[in-house]
This record gives C-alpha cells, structure tokens and sequence, in this order.
C-alpha cells in the first residue's frame, strides 16, 4: 500500500483521552477511589551517609490514627533491585526497602502506615533518628580516590569494554587526532504526574497493584520474586500515566507499597510529592567522558576511542545495564572499523540513577556530537561535511553487533535538515552584535528500534471484534501521553478498512492481557504495532471468510470498503462488520478472534540531526534558543501529529539539559534542588518556534515501514545547543549544563 493510499496512517489524531484530560475529568491514580485504604507516608535519610544508630518512633506510634511504624530493625534485610525486566534476570541487588545503612539523602528509612494522609504525615515528624556519620562521597572522584567504601567490595561498580578493532593504534597514527572532555549532569524527569502506587490485599492472599508504570510486568516479577509470590497471585494494572521519560520504569513505590501491604494484610497507598519524587526516586544518569578522534588527510575517521565514567549514586538500579545499552549505541551513526569504548560504573553518594529518555544514548551522543563539532572547527570544515563523510548507508551493519541498520539514512536526514535550515550560511555568518552574540550549532544522533540482538524482543495481541462492528484490541501496552493506543487503532484501522473510532485498546493488566517487555527502548511502534498489524490482517481474512460463506462468494470476490464487505461488480450485494459478527455468533457458533504474536527479527537505525541557533548575551551571560529544526526519518508516520508533539517535547527537555537543568549537589553531598523553584525546567515563554522536518524512508520491518521516534527526539538536541553556543562565543564549552555563571567566567578569563 503506498502512502497516498492510505486512509488512516499519516494524518493527525489526538491522544484516546485527550478531552476527558482537557476537560480535567481523566482520573490519575491519587484521583482514583478505594474503599479501606491506609495511607503510607516515607521517612527519608537527611544525611548523605551514614548508620542510622537509633530509630525512637514512640511520639509516632502513640498518635491516633497510626497502624504500624516500619524501620529497618523491623522489616525484612532482604535486598533487590529495582530494574529487572524478565522472570529470571539477574542483577545486582544492594538495596533495601527500610536500610540502617544510609548512602544519599533521600535514602528510605522509615514510613508510617496510617488511617488518613493526615495523621501519617504528623507521624512521620514525630519520628526521631539518631546517626553515625560516615563521610560523604558525592562525585566520581572523591569515590574512586577514598578508602571509603559505599558498599562491600569497593566503589567500582562495574566494568563494561565493548571494542571493535585497534582505535588506539590507528588514532595515534592518524593525520590528525582530537580529544574532548564532555560531562553529563544529573537531571529530573519532571512528569506532570509524581510517583504514586496503591495496593489492595484480599483475604485469599492475593493483591493487585495500580501503577502509573511502563511494565506491568516487570512490576509483577519484582514483587512476586521479592514476597515469594506466585505470579497469578498478583496483579498489576497500569493507571492514566502523567508522564514518565523513563523515571517510572524502575520498580520503586510499588514493591515498597507491595511490602507494607502484605505485611499489614490491608490496603495501602503510596504518593510521593515533587521533593521526594526528586530526591528519592531515580534522576537520569551523570556520565564523564574522554574522546578521542583521528581522522586522516580526507577527514575520513580512522579511529573513536570513548571512556565514560558513570554515576551510578547510591544503588545499582539499572546502571551495569545503561552502561553497555550507552555503549552499543555508539555505533549506530559512524561507519568507522576501530572502536573502543570502556565505561566503568561507580558508587557515589548521590540520588540513584535510572532510565531517562534514551538509555545512555543522549549522553553518549552528547558527547560524540560536541567531539565531532571541535574537530571541524579545529580542522576548519564545515560540521556538515566532516559528519556526511562518515555516516553509514543503507544496508549498513552495526559494527560491534554485526546487525543490519536497514534503511539507514542518516545522510538524508542531515542535508535535508541543514537545507531546510540553511546552516551553512548561517554558520558561515558570525554575529557582529558585541553584547548579543548568534551562533548555529547542529548533532546527530542514532537509535534503536527495540531489544533485538539483546534480549527476547516479542509482543503479543489478542483482537476481537464485537457485535457492532466495533473492534477491541487487548494488548499490554502502556500509553505515557505520546499516543501509543491510538497508534494501535490507527495501524488496525487501515488494515481493516474502518474508522479509527471504532478501534478501542485496552491497558496493561497482567491478569488480562498478553505478555509484552513493555514501553522502552522505543520498540512500542516498531515490535508491537507490528504485533497490532498482524493482528488485524488475520482478523480480516477471518472476517472475509465469514463473509464468504454468508455472501456464497469465494473470498477473491469480495472487497472491504468503510466496515463493510462488498462483492465486486454487484453494489446490491454486500454485508457489514457487525452483521458478520452477529451472524458468526449465531449461525457458525464461533467468534471473530484472534491472536498474534510477534517476534521481531531486526532492529534498524533510526536518526535525527538537530540543528539550533542561540544568541548569548554577553553581559548577563543568559543563553536562548532562538530557531530549532528536528529532521528526523522515521520510516513512516503512523499518527503525524503525535510525532511533532513528540519532537516538540523532546527539544524542550533537551534545551534544559543543556542550559539549565541539574541535580546538584554541594560538596557535603546534599542536594541543591528539591523543587521547581530551584529546579529549572524550560517554560513556554522561553521555548523557540521548534519546525520538524519528518522524512519518510520506509522499508524496514516496522508496520507500513515505521520505526520510533519517542527516545531520539530528545537525543541530539543537548550537542546541537551546546554546539550553537561554542559557535557564537568561540568557546569550549562540554561540561552541562551551561549556566550563566558558566558563560560570564569563561568571559572574564578571557578578558
């Protein structure tokens, strides 16, 4: 089917439940109503590190109102880890759900369950903790170089090598050899919706977990493994999701509100507020790297070599995982034989690390990309052509995992974006403003398209279509605001020939649906809306066999049109959905059914370059973005309007990352921000006009050729802005994010 004749995929649907949120109808999980429900309320360390001595919860208990007071000298020394997505996954487990050993402020030591928010609340102030302080080890450095250790067996976490070839012996030996220090910052995922869990206990030793989560899941194997629960004993339903980026990926509140409920036998809600979201859940993770280029006379790249520090904070969470996921993604842009990257993993005494929006991959783009943009200006050509001579092909493989990059077109995407947004005289212009100061900056940045090559890579749908005509796709998908159902009801409707209103999709509930891993790297439009597609096309032909035997047509007779089966060359002839499925029901005794699973079998490149413009303000030190173009290929669009929201998104977060955004800490170790009065987001007031140059290449194995775009629409853009404004400054600036206490000290020394 080619694009123009599609009915359905490539035009503009809002999200499923876009007027009951506009409306202010759609409930949240803090929203919803249950009947005997405790309320449970978090006692967090206000120390970076140390031995909680003594817990007097006494005042606490003594309070009308309170059902139990959980510490560490009365819960389970049982350890986990809060990102395992399989049954059978292994990691490393070293936290607890109450600890007596404290590791970074915000630290869970002990809660209070209680009748009403309330009273649990006044609880928790009344609780009295006495510590033994132990030094605090808040940066990469002071943990690598202290005798302190955070944990048994040292600081270091985890090593991870994933090389190709002999960089280091080819980029000494190169024409010309680059090296650029790039760091990372901490940074919040600052969702509409804070972190929130609620458990309900029944009397036959069951419980089901509402969750605002990305894995239904992995939330299930997490607290069935962790109580020595069987599975069918819990279930895990997923709520209206205020945003997530990643954040609510790990398995945080709910094993803790899982814990308290079982342990009380009773119904328990947990609710985090904005501070404790930020300081006890998980921030994306802080990187530092060192690169290294070597080019030959050509600019042709001989050799990268990258070393990463990551920052685990005080857990391991997913960070022996993010560093190899960071790592393997370097190799999706540059078509270069000899790669090395060694990334070590250590301890710190700060907030855990987790999921953001990329896995590693902004970070490792972030630095790639301002790497690459200092050797253009170093070996003064242009940072398009130095990044074109060296960009993968279709047809392509991925260097280390010896995968096919399918219909790679990264070249594409850059000179349609750097067309569109004449960078070249743009960047060829300097600004002649001698307070406010223009420059352009560009990135480019590869993805994955699901797990293959990894892990297990499968989904699962079952479809069914009901009396009406109407059809209802149960799947476990988890919609996070970037329009994943109706994506489904797009792909299923054009398959089907009927409206996409007439598709409805049904949320994760483990009880209920089919297996799927679950809503991350960016596999949802790729792995299961191949699953949706599938899907739909056996309900056809199951539909137009029905029809077959009511019509007495064979099937190559018959035709779809709007919901309705036609016999070609005779319009009088004809029978709907819905009649077919009464008459299935009725006359066959059968249903309209079916069930598809599918395994992927690829996992091509997808691509974004970025190109911004900044004017710095010289006085003040004060950066904004003024223009921004995000060219993208994203194979095809299945809902247009949802990938510029998409986009629109990703580039506001992404320019916070740059400028602003940071969870600091000083140098005891305790944090800076704890709200968004201190904590700087983006506002709208501050956003430029953000144009998206969506291309459609198709090809690869996605439904109707479509791969993601949730995770790489924010990935080049922290590289393109940092980019712009070394442009305008004739700065060096890698270390984010570039404040303007940054901008004016680089100023003055150069004075």
């Amino acid at each position: 089917m080619t694009k123009t004749e599609r009915k359905y995929v490539g035009k503009s649907y809002p999200i499923h439940d876009a007027k009951a949120k506009a409306c202010g109808r759609q409930k949240y999980l803090p929203d919803m109503k249950f009947s005997n429900l405790l309320h449970a309320k978090v006692l967090f360390s206000s120390i970076p590190h140390g031995i909680v001595k003594k817990i007097d919860t006494s005042k606490a208990e003594a309070l009308d109102g309170v059902v139990k007071v959980f510490t560490p000298f009365n819960t389970t020394k049982k350890c986990f880890n809060s990102y395992i997505t399989n049954a059978g996954e292994t990691s490393v487990e070293d936290e607890r759900i109450f600890t007596d050993r404290v590791r970074f402020v915000g630290d869970r030591i002990a809660a209070v369950v209680a009748k009403d928010k309330h009273t649990a609340k006044r609880a928790i102030d009344l609780i009295e903790v006495e510590y033994e302080e132990l030094p605090a080890l808040p940066t990469l450095k002071e943990a690598l170089e202290s005798d302190t250790s955070i944990h048994e067996g040292g600081n270091i976490l985890s090593e991870a090598d994933l090389s190709i070839g002999q960089a280091r012996s080819k980029i000494d030996g190169s024409k010309h050899s680059f090296n650029t220090s790039v760091h990372t910052q901490k940074v919040h995922h600052a969702a509409m919706e804070n972190h929130s869990a609620v458990v309900l206990y029944n009397e036959m030793d069951e419980m089901t977990v509402y969750a605002p989560c990305q894995s239904v899941y992995s939330v299930r194997n997490t607290i069935a493994g962790f109580l020595e629960k069987r599975y069918s004993d819990i279930t895990v339903i997923k709520t209206t999701m205020g945003g997530s980026f990643g954040g609510k990926q790990q398995v945080i509140l709910e094993l803790v509100c899982a814990y308290m409920a079982n342990d009380l036998k009773a119904n328990v809600s947990l609710q985090y507020n904005r501070k404790e979201t930020i300081l006890s859940t998980v921030t994306g993770t802080a990187i530092d790297y060192d690169v290294s280029l070597g080019f030959d006379e050509n600019h042709q790249l001989e050799g990268i070599e990258i070393s990463s520090l990551v920052d685990s904070g005080a857990y391991c969470s997913n960070s022996v995982a993010l560093n190899v996921a960071g790592g393997k993604k370097l190799y999706r842009v540059y078509d270069v034989d000899d790669v090395t990257y060694k990334g070590k993993v250590v301890y710190t005494n700060g907030p855990i690390s987790g999921g953001f929006r990329g896995w590693g991959c902004p970070q490792i783009y972030t630095a790639l990309e301002i790497a690459m943009t200092n050797a253009a200006r170093e070996l003064k050509v242009s940072p398009v052509d130095i990044r074109l001579k060296n960009m993968v092909s279709p047809g392509s493989m991925e260097k280390y995992s010896n995968l096919s990059l399918g219909n790679a077109r990264p070249k594409d995407v850059m000179l349609e974006g750097a067309k569109a947004f004449d960078f070249e005289n743009r960047y060829n212009k300097k600004s002649e403003d001698s307070r406010y100061k223009k420059g352009v900056g560009l990135a480019a940045a590869g993805h994955v398209n699901g797990y293959y090559g990894k892990v297990q890579d499968h989904s699962s749908i079952i479809m069914k279509m009901s009396e009406d005509g109407s059809v209802i796709i149960n799947s476990a998908g988890h919609e996070q605001g970037c329009g994943t159902l109706i994506s489904f009801a797009i792909i299923a409707a054009e398959v089907l020939d009927t409206p996409v209103e007439s598709i409805k999709v049904m949320e994760a509930n483990t009880s209920r649906s089919p297996f799927d891993l679950g809503t991350f790297s960016s596999r949802v439009t790729y792995v299961t809306g191949r699953a949706v597609k599938n899907a739909a096309e056996k309900l056809k032909d199951l539909v137009l066999e029905k029809a077959s035997r009511l019509l007495n047509k064979p099937v190559a007779y018959l035709y779809i049109k709007d919901g309705v089966v036609h016999v070609k060359g005779n319009a009088e002839s004809s029978v709907s959905y819905g009649d077919i499925c009464i008459e299935t029901h009725r006359t066959f005794q059968e249903q309209l059914q079916v069930t598809e699973t599918y395994q992927n079998t690829s996992n091509p490149g997808g691509y974004g370059v970025h190109f911004a413009e900044v004017e710095v303000d010289t006085l003040t030190g004060l950066i904004r973005v003024t223009d921004y173009l995000a060219s993208h290929d994203v194979g095809t669009a299945i809902n247009h309007g949802m990938i510029e929201g998409q986009i629109h998104g990703g580039v506001q977060m992404g320019i916070g990352y740059a400028l602003s955004e940071d969870i600091k800490l000083n140098d005891k170790g305790y944090p800076v921000a704890r709200n968004f009065s201190s904590y700087h987001v983006v506002n709208t007031p501050d956003m430029p006009k953000v144009r998206t140059l969506i291309l459609e290449y198709g090809q690869d194995d996605g439904p109707f050729g479509a791969k993601a775009i949730g995770e790489i629409a924010a990935t080049p853009v922290m590289a393109a802005v940092v980019n712009a404004v070394n442009h305008a400054l004739d700065s060096d600036f890698s270390s984010l994010p570039i404040t303007p206490e940054k901008v004016i000290a680089k100023l003055n020394s150069e004075v």
